[in-house]
């Protein structure tokens, strides 16, 4: 025989059990409730970098608070976001984005993962990766999250929301005479920093123009003496107008060249020069061809694996290690080699870690193949790399000059809300977030 029980007795049953069940629950290991990113995003407006209260064991408030300082000090739009293991993962970053709804570069550690998003605008996706990659070897939290601003600070574009100096408070009638004072003795003081740091950067260019002084030195000595070696007279027999011409217009290069690094005062000017090279290289080609009586080459981009190698006479499909494949103006020797499996003869340069390829060198190389690669065709060819990287992002422009296609021009740091490109923060860079996410699937397992 069954027995019907009175529901509020049922009920006085059921409820110590779902109470046990929830102490439980809360106290066992990663039930933490995930972070709010409405609270996130509005900390973020008022402070670049955030860090749950979960995630303290993470970054301690002393890092955190260094590190939005050196943020601030740069007034870049720079945000950082630490958060516990657990958060769940999709659409994270377009979230994050739309709740802080400030234009900028997002990056977030999340337990012992990281990973970055940004604006178009203020950073190519190009760079973000590079930014992303760079900072996967580092060590913990706090050195990985250092290593991170601090390429980002000198890659992106763009300044800082005003909110993040925003005060809250009135100053005291009685405080503006001492306000007023310290800002007095303080305009000396800024006058001289300003003056000092300027006097740093020009220190910085000079040291840079004085190293590829080197290599376009190198690059002249060699186009002179391509024109020795031609050994072309302009009253030798056969020659004709044509010829003279191609010869003159060479030998104005090769004068022009050598005038204009003897003028250059800034890494920037270097891209005239080589341009000049370039220009009386192919004029020395037509000549040859003239010469022999073959038909007059193409005007094509020099060897892209070093120009000293002439035009180039093909395209070729390259991967530098580690990167990604692309297609490379190669000469004829360099396409044999890479039609054989062999390695192309590469230039290159002086670095702080010895000699490696002019695409793994120092900032001041872009103009040095800004020159030889003009027209928009540099950003193709040095994606991935190095200096690809160091190009992509606005403050290169301000440094060594900009017209080398679709680097740089970046704006940055504006309140956009919720307007923005969804693609921009949708796709994985393949760091170190096991198949290019942060482990959780959703929007960030396709690559970029």
């Amino acid at each position: 025989m069954k027995v019907a029980l009175p529901r509020t007795f049922v009920r006085l049953l059921i409820m110590p059990v779902v109470a046990a069940l929830a102490v439980l629950l809360a106290a066992a290991p990663g039930a933490q409730a995930a972070a709010d990113l409405s609270e996130v995003g509005r900390a973020l407006r008022e402070r670049p970098v955030y860090v749950d209260p979960d995630a303290r064991d993470i970054l301690s408030e002393a890092d955190a608070d260094a590190l939005a300082k050196k943020i601030e000090d740069a007034d870049k739009p720079v945000f950082v976001a630490v958060l516990p293991a657990d958060q769940p993962t999709r659409n994270l970053f377009r979230n994050l984005r739309t709740e802080t709804g400030v234009t900028g570069l997002y990056g977030v550690r999340l337990g012992g993962a990281f990973d970055a998003r940004a604006d178009s605008s203020v950073v190519s996706r190009q760079g973000v990766r590079n930014l992303v990659t760079a900072a996967q070897d580092a060590g913990d939290a706090k050195a990985q999250l250092n290593d991170f601003v601090d390429d980002a600070l000198r890659t992106i574009g763009g300044t800082a929301p005003g909110s993040w100096n925003e005060g809250g408070g009135e100053v005291p009638v009685g405080g503006l005479i001492t306000v007023g004072a310290v800002l007095a003795a303080g305009g000396a003081g800024v006058f001289a920093l300003s003056r000092r740091n300027r006097r740093r950067h020009e220190e910085e260019q000079r040291a840079a123009l004085e190293k590829l002084r080197v290599v376009v030195d190198e690059d002249i000595t060699a186009f002179g003496e391509e024109l020795d070696r031609l050994d072309f007279h302009p009253s030798e027999p056969g020659a004709d107008d044509a010829m003279r011409g191609d010869y003159e217009r060479a030998l104005d290069a090769y004068e022009q060249a050598k005038t204009l690094m003897a003028a250059a005062r800034r890494p920037e000017d270097v891209k005239a020069v080589t341009q000049a090279v370039e220009d009386g290289r192919f004029s020395l080609s037509v000549l040859a061809a003239r010469r022999e009586g073959r038909e007059l080459p193409e005007r094509r981009p020099p060897c892209f694996f070093d120009p000293r190698h002439g035009p180039s006479v093909a395209d070729a499909r390259w991967t530098p290690p580690g990167g990604a494949a692309r297609d490379v103006p190669v000469c004829a020797a360099d396409r044999a080699r890479l039609s054989d499996g062999l390695d192309p003869v590469v230039r290159e340069v002086d670095t702080e870690y010895g000699r490696r390829p002019y695409w793994e060198a120092g900032p001041a190389y872009g103009p040095w193949a800004g020159g030889y690669f003009g027209g928009g065709l540099l950003p193709g060819l040095l994606v991935g790399t190095m200096l690809g990287g160091l190009m992509a992002g606005p403050a290169y422009g301000a440094d060594y000059g900009g017209g080398y296609g679709d680097f740089g021009g970046y704006e940055g740091g504006d309140l956009s809300g919720a307007d923005f490109d969804p693609g921009d923060f949708g796709g994985g860079f393949g760091g170190g977030f096991g198949g290019g996410d942060f482990g959780g699937g959703g929007d960030f397992g396709g690559g970029f």
